[in-house]
């Protein structure tokens, strides 16, 4: 049956303010999307075997406004968890029933559905051989046991940077045009440092496993920045800022030193060998971020 004039043009009212009403309702969600993430907005998977602790970190967590904790007691319940509960953060302690925390972060890293979680560990442990593992694994913080309020805030703070990278960008440059250098022995350390170098804009990384590696790639291709560990075989990183800075072609090359060494003596030595700014790891994604803007500027 056809339609009368009368009837079409009533037909395209409707059809033209059903659309307006779409359109309002897309831009509303797309201005909800773009609201910056709160601290209160993160989900926290909290793995401690102790009742006591679970109850203290929690309350502490709930003071900063975060309410959204699931809470685990052992290594492969949470392993088992992560993909269908997705937390921005998972917080564990060092000793676990069934595992420690470094087996945790290590098996987290190897999932592809898990790898790019935040962690952050919470131990009194602080001996070299027990912490170095997590901070090769990339993590967002090593707070002691007990810690204070100010700590967990600041951890929190790089966590909301770590899963919300938007004001991170690098001024002044354009890091999407920066040829970067990552040097180190761990696969693992050298993800997480592009993910961090990733979060403030860049995109264009070379990777090497040690510094004699780097040497042969500096000799080929020319880089804005180089990313360094201290500890690797073959050639550290003391030995291969040197090598750079005098018998290399790009011997002004900026060079961030990132390191978990302890040793002042020997970051002493770094120092003196011309490295452009050294950072702790684990490391914040506005730390690094600074320190680049520093070394560019």
């Amino acid at each position: 049956m056809a339609l009368t004039p009368t009837v079409s043009k009533q037909l395209a009212l409707i059809d033209s303010a059903i659309f307006v009403k779409v359109l309002f309702i897309a831009v509303v969600i797309e201005n909800m999307s773009m609201e910056p993430l709160q601290i209160s907005d993160i989900v926290v998977l909290l793995v401690e075997p102790s009742a006591t602790q679970q109850k203290i970190i929690s309350k502490q967590l709930i003071q900063l406004g975060i309410e959204n904790i699931i809470l685990k007691n052992n290594g492969q319940e949470t392993l088992d968890k992560l993909v269908t509960l997705k937390p921005d953060v998972v917080i564990s302690a060092l000793y676990l029933p069934d595992m420690t925390g470094t087996d945790l972060v290590h098996r987290m890293r190897e999932n592809e559905e898990t790898s790019d979680m935040g962690f952050i560990l919470i131990s009194s442990e602080t001996r070299f051989r027990y912490l170095d593992p997590i901070r090769q694994a990339g993590v967002i913080a090593i707070l002691p046991k007990p810690f204070d309020a100010n700590e967990l805030k600041v951890a929190m703070a790089n966590t909301l940077n770590f899963i919300d990278p938007a004001s991170m960008m690098l001024e002044s440059f354009s890091p999407e045009e920066m040829h970067v250098l990552v040097v180190d022995d761990s696969r693992l350390a050298r993800k997480h440092i592009k993910r961090v170098l990733g979060s403030i804009g860049v995109e264009q990384f070379t990777e090497a496993e040690d510094g004699l590696e780097a040497t042969k790639i500096l000799e080929d291709h020319y880089f804005d920045l180089v990313v360094t560990d201290y500890n690797m075989p073959n050639m550290d990183g003391q030995e291969l800022v040197d090598h750079i800075r005098k018998n290399s072609s790009q011997a002004s090359v900026p060079v961030l030193m990132v390191t978990s060494e302890e040793n002042d003596n020997r970051l002493a030595a770094v120092q003196k060998a011309g490295v452009s700014a050294i950072c702790d790891k684990p490391f914040a994604a506005d730390t690094v971020r600074d320190l680049i803007q520093q070394i560019l500027d």
